[in-house]
């Protein structure tokens, strides 16, 4: 880090009373249009949620600074391009850079209001995005929607690995984790970076390469968890200790939209809606893929026959590894993931994938905070459905490329399926808050 990256957060950790606004404010200028490109409001991010995850602030309290803060900038970005139009480009900085807006513009005009949420995640689009919505009149509560829904997925993206980090350090933790953390996190790691490398560079065999790289970790978790316990136990310690009433019932919500007999209903859901729609090879992918998961999650389950961790007062007695809700989860959003990326280029495909996992995970994650599950079976079943969804990819598209989904299937795929979810949590959110007691 640098001297002023140093000072700054030597400051805040001296005087912590300001963390929140620090938060808060930062947030702000990540999503504020031209400053957003400017300052290094990622590497800012991150070292903040740290100093948050130390003790100063909870996770809720940062997640919702991060959140409103994103919130802000965005507003602030719409509306000067809604007050200045064309003229926008006469500010300064832009001025002397019209490549910051071109870039945005076009992607903007192609995308339309999916720009909006998968260029959240593009950090050089992410804070001029809104300023272009507001220079094309795009309607504000249609904007304001988008930005809702982006700007939750950004603030649990961006800022709970660093608050998850400054946790960490502060409490004692088990001889070992760090390094069974380091292991595991860098065969994740070098996983996602070569998955994101052989797809940029569009190596025809990508799908095969990510496919064999998340069965080598599956292979690798699936021998070494009794090894793991450090990493599991001291996961477990750091979720456990920051337990709070208002996550409590947010991750029952998660759990239940994620139980494994509902992922199968959103499944057939999908596939029935796919089918109707006539879009036949991607009914098949889908299908093959969470019946494939379900059926590889089962038969594994009851082969490790793993105990689940203790922390419920009426614990669960099936069988933990791997997690079924991890692998329905994944199974699904990484589904829906690819399929929004037919037909698009290899970065707007990767960013499709990454804004999928970001509910698959908070469903996983959900089963650790609940006390359901190791940390190792979640990440068994994202890897079990990252493996069955590349091996049907490739085995879908030896012939030929999945074709991109018209825009009108996707208004009744989506809706319909936030309606099952709806109904699910509604009907049985009061029985699972008794379920997961502790």
């Amino acid at each position: 880090m640098g001297p002023w990256l140093d000072s700054i957060t030597g400051w805040l950790g001296a005087n912590p009373q300001w963390l929140a606004a620090a938060v808060f404010i930062v947030a702000c200028v990540e999503c504020l249009a031209i400053a957003g490109l400017i300052v290094p409001g990622t590497v800012l991010l991150f070292a903040v949620a740290v100093l948050a995850g130390s003790g100063a602030l909870s996770l809720s309290e940062t997640l919702l600074l991060g959140f409103l803060g994103g919130i802000l900038g965005d507003l602030i970005s719409y509306f000067l391009g809604r007050h200045f139009h064309q003229n926008i480009r006469r500010l300064p900085g832009l001025r002397h850079h019209p490549e910051w807006m071109a870039g945005a513009e076009s992607y903007f005009q192609r995308y339309g209001i999916a720009s909006l949420l998968v260029g959240r995640f593009i950090g050089p689009l992410r804070p001029m995005l809104p300023m272009v919505a507001g220079m094309c009149d795009m309607p504000f509560p249609r904007f304001f929607a988008v930005s809702l829904l982006a700007a939750a997925g950004w603030s649990l993206a961006y800022l709970l690995p660093g608050w998850a980090t400054g946790a960490a350090f502060r409490l004692p933790l088990p001889e070992g984790f760090w390094l069974e953390a380091g292991i595991v996190a860098a065969s994740i790691a070098v996983m996602v970076g070569l998955s994101v490398n052989s797809s940029v560079r569009r190596h025809r065999r990508a799908t095969i390469w990510i496919g064999g790289m998340s069965l080598l970790i599956l292979i690798g978790l699936f021998i070494g968890y009794p090894y793991l316990t450090a990493l599991d136990n001291g996961v477990m310690t750091l979720v456990q200790e920051h337990r709070q009433p208002a996550l409590d019932e947010i991750a029952v919500t998660l759990t239940l939209i994620g139980e494994f007999r509902n992922m199968l209903l959103f499944s057939a859901l999908l596939v029935i809606l796919l089918l109707l729609c006539k879009q036949w090879r991607q009914a098949v992918f889908a299908g093959a893929t969470m019946l494939i998961t379900a059926m590889a999650n089962t038969g594994t389950k009851y082969f490790f026959a793993r105990v689940r961790p203790e922390v419920l007062s009426d614990p669960l007695t099936t069988y933990s590894m791997p997690s079924g809700h991890a692998s329905g989860a994944f199974a699904l959003f990484l589904t829906l993931g690819v399929l929004a990326g037919r037909g698009q280029p290899p970065r707007m495909r990767l960013t499709w994938l990454l804004i999928a996992c970001i509910p698959a995970f908070s469903i996983a994650l959900s089963r650790v905070y609940l006390g359901a599950h190791w940390p190792t079976d979640i990440l068994a079943g994202a890897m079990l459905a990252s493996c069955v969804c590349a091996a049907m990819l490739w085995l879908n598209q030896r012939q030929a490329p999945l074709n991109a989904m018209p825009f009108k299937i996707w208004w009744l795929i989506l809706p319909s399926m936030v309606a099952l979810f709806g109904f699910f949590v509604m009907r049985h959110l009061p029985h699972t808050l008794l379920r997961y007691a502790y």
